[in-house]
Parts: structure tokens; C-alpha cells; sequence
């Protein structure tokens, strides 16, 4: 129910005013996003990226409006010049929600997204680094993957994003198993419905293993995006049980969250990727955050507590 409710207020303009305007929210929001601009993110990259590997968001969601698309594949062009300019390249990687970047404007949304998608990578690509597609919620699910297969014809290192807990994942696995396609498997943050989602998350851990092992047996490089320890352990299961390579996968978990699990995988030799958003639009990717762990909401409780 909480889970719920929070994912309900993700998606509330009131909630998010209430949300915004309350001095203690900045200070903990901190503890997930890395800035609000550029300049307060590449810090945290930079060092991050001593120990570990990188993926970037610019965060921001659900644009009805062309000018702010358009801004938004600026930020991320901005965002890989910088990176290139560091010497970053090698070591981080940039996320992009397609919603972001006009997937849902009412007139040719679609091949909107895809063009803007397309300078995204070639930015990507002319520092050494490549674009992961975000998936949202499983209204997008055929349109993103549609983008997909039309950006890898020029980008084949473009990477995918599946949801365990919908339905259709397994098979959406093995359509991208194959030989040098990334495939990012998470659990799932959205409130779905029964009739394309498992929603006990006893079925969502078994959803997540068998996934995880038509991506395992196959050609590709699979991206294990979960924080569950058991799920980590799996993995390494799985990946040894496969023959694969310490370079041929990785785990990734996000900026704020597990970061002496983070550490750890990381000394041992594993590729290890940190989720890193940064930006302004923070409320969205934030109370997914919170309703994703409940820990999070009673930290939020015991802070303003504290505060007040």
C-alpha cells in the first residue's frame, strides 16, 4: 500500500509542490541525486569513476513540449563534451529516458525521440563511450524497444533496459541475448497492473533469475541492476556457471544506494556501475526511490524528526 501510494504522488502535481517547497526535502534528496547542474555532478563522477564505472542521467521525464526536449538533448551533448574533456569517457556512460526527449509529443513523438536519440549516441560515440535507453512504464515498452533496434543500426553499442516484473520480459530477453547487445535487467519501479505484471514480490525474485538466465546463456552482456544480495550472488552463479569473464558483464546498483556493497564488488575485481542522475527534475526519479525501499521513506521520517 505505501508502495502504492508513493508511485501515485511520483506522478502528482500537488504532491510535487508540497514535495519541493519543504526545506528538509533538498538536503536529503542529496543522498540520491548529485547536483542540480553539470558542475556540481562531475565531482561525484570523477571519483566514483576512481573505483567504478558510470552511467549518467539527466533527469527529467514525460516533456509535452519540443523546446524542452531539444533542451534536454543539449544538457546531454554538454554532459559528453565535459565527459571527453575529463577523460571520462572510458569510464562512464550516459542514460536517457525517451520520454525525455519528445517520445510522447502528439505529433511524430516517436521519430522525435529517435533523431534526438541519434545525437545523443553519435555524441556518446565521439568520446568513446556509448547510451543506455531507459525504460518507463510498459505503455513504452513497444515504442522504446522499436527506437532501440532502429538507433543499434547505426550504434549497435546502444544499451536496452528489461523489466523483470512484466510478463513479457523473458521473451524480450531472448530477442536481446544476442552477440554484443547490453541488456540492463532490473526489477521494475512502476505501479503496474496484474494483467502484464507480477506484483508478489516472491514472483518478481523469480521473475529476475530466470531472466537473468536466458541473459546469461546468451551472446550478449548482461547488466545486473539490483541491489537484493541474493540476486548479486545469483549472478555470480550464473555468470561462472556460463563461462563468462569478470569484463563480460556487470552488476549495477544507484548513486546513494549499498555503497559498501559497491566498494566491495568493486576491490574484488568486478565491474561495478553506479546510476548517477544529477539535474532539477529530481521528484519523479525520487519518490520512486522512496517507494522502491521502504527503509527510505522511515529515513525521510527520522530526518524531518530530527529537523524539526
Amino acid at each position: 500500500m505505501l508502495r502504492t501510494s508513493l508511485l501515485l504522488a511520483a506522478r502528482s502535481k500537488t504532491c510535487r509542490t508540497i514535495v519541493e517547497r519543504t526545506p528538509v526535502t533538498r538536503g536529503l534528496v542529496s543522498r540520491f541525486v548529485a547536483g542540480s547542474s553539470l558542475d556540481e555532478a562531475l565531482p561525484t563522477v570523477a571519483d566514483l569513476a576512481a573505483d567504478r564505472y558510470v552511467t549518467l542521467d539527466f533527469l527529467g521525464e514525460d516533456t509535452t513540449d519540443l523546446a524542452q526536449a531539444s533542451a534536454t538533448v543539449t544538457a546531454y551533448e554538454d554532459l559528453l563534451a565535459a565527459l571527453g574533456e575529463a577523460g571520462l569517457g572510458g569510464r562512464a556512460e550516459v542514460s536517457v529516458k525517451l520520454s525525455a526527449v519528445g517520445q510522447f509529443l502528439d505529433q511524430d513523438g516517436e521519430k522525435i525521440a529517435l533523431d534526438n536519440a541519434r545525437r545523443i549516441a553519435g555524441a556518446a560515440a565521439a568520446i568513446g563511450t556509448t547510451v543506455t535507453l531507459d525504460m518507463e512504464d510498459h505503455t513504452t515498452t513497444d515504442s522504446t524497444l522499436g527506437i532501440l533496434r532502429e538507433l543499434r543500426e547505426d550504434f549497435p553499442s546502444v544499451g536496452a533496459v528489461l523489466q523483470a516484473y512484466l510478463h513479457r520480459t523473458e521473451a524480450d530477453c531472448r530477442d536481446l541475448s544476442g552477440a554484443g547487445s547490453r541488456v540492463r535487467l532490473c526489477k521494475g519501479a512502476y505501479d503496474e497492473p496484474a494483467s502484464v505484471a507480477y506484483r508478489d514480490k516472491a514472483e518478481v525474485d523469480k521473475a529476475y533469475v530466470r531472466a537473468l538466465r536466458i541473459l546469461m546463456e546468451g551472446d550478449g552482456y548482461p547488466m545486473v541492476a539490483s541491489h537484493d544480495p541474493r540476486m548479486v550472488a545469483i549472478a555470480g552463479e550464473l555468470a561462472k556457471a556460463n563461462g563468462r569473464t569478470a569484463d563480460q558483464y556487470e552488476y549495477q546498483m544507484l548513486y546513494g544506494i549499498r555503497d559498501a556493497e559497491q566498494v566491495r564488488l568493486a576491490a574484488e575485481g568486478r565491474r561495478m556501475r553506479v546510476y548517477v542522475p544529477y539535474g532539477d527534475e529530481w521528484y519523479g526519479y525520487y519518490m520512486r526511490r522512496l517507494a522502491e525501499r521502504p527503509a527510505n521513506v522511515l529515513f525521510l521520517a527520522r530526518s524531518v524528526i530530527t529537523r524539526n
